[in-house]
């Protein structure tokens, strides 16, 4: 790939290869103040891809360092996410600045990234996850928009469209206050495909956060409200989905 390169002084050594792609937003007003930030080592953060609107590639962090993008996080147990990942920044405003879609460029531009970076590492594409999946109660980035679908299409990441069950089947959604066997395995379900979750207890905001962080990569046509989050059947259905392709890819 034709990459400009930008180096950071925000990084340090890692002490295992990589082994997942972590995609985020910048959440900045132009690319410019995300790549100035990206490089200040005032700021301490940094990432090793910065993918602008027209396509353009930077390289800021060697994929042989621990860049420093992932904050405190937690992926299937782990909690050194940046020791672990190869983080790509995606230039967007985000939902502070005016959160907009993709243009197919950065998009396309994106997928020709992930084939470079898979073609030297052992990336599963059930560990090619949003900032929001490794820190849901932080993070909403890259955010709904973001076309996880298309870059399954492309061979990166995990997508399905399951066939929902007839009417009444799945029963009514689950929102905060309820209890009972379907919310411990809603939630045991989460937890098991990899977020910071454990089944017991009713449906409370900490399980909301982390069904709209599931919501917002996996179905995001439903995401609601921390205060009206619903995991309706489309969700519980992709849920286990999810989790059976990647049980099957992990076997």
């Amino acid at each position: 790939m034709a990459l400009i390169e930008l180096p950071s002084p925000n990084f340090n050594e890692r002490t295992s290869p990589p082994d997942m792609v972590v995609v985020h937003y910048t959440g900045m007003r132009t690319a410019k103040d995300a790549l100035d930030r990206l490089c200040d080592p005032v700021a301490k953060v940094s990432s090793h891809y910065c993918i602008d609107e027209d396509g353009s590639v930077y390289r800021l962090v060697a994929e042989e360092r621990r860049a420093w993008h992932a904050g405190v996080s937690f992926w299937k147990g782990a909690t050194d996410i940046n020791g672990l990942s190869i983080g790509i920044e995606i230039v967007n405003p985000g939902h502070e600045f005016g959160y907009r879609d993709f243009p197919s460029a950065q998009v396309d531009a994106a997928i020709g990234l992930l084939d470079d970076i898979r073609s030297r590492w052992d990336i599963a594409d059930s560990r090619i996850l949003g900032h929001s999946d490794v820190a849901p109660g932080r993070k909403q980035d890259p955010g709904e928009r973001f076309p996880w679908e298309t870059l399954a299409d492309h061979g990166h990441g995990v997508w399905v469209n399951p066939t929902l069950p007839p009417e009444g089947v799945m029963g009514p959604p689950l929102t905060i206050g309820d209890t009972g066997p379907g919310v411990f395995a809603l939630q045991g379900a989460l937890g098991k495909l990899g977020y910071d979750l454990l089944p017991g207890g009713p449906f409370d905001v900490e399980t909301a956060t982390i069904v709209r962080a599931f919501q917002r990569h996996w179905v995001p046509a439903v995401i609601g409200t921390p205060d009206e989050c619903r995991a309706d059947a489309l969700t519980r259905v992709r849920l286990m989905a999810v989790l059976r392709h990647v049980t099957l890819m992990e076997a």
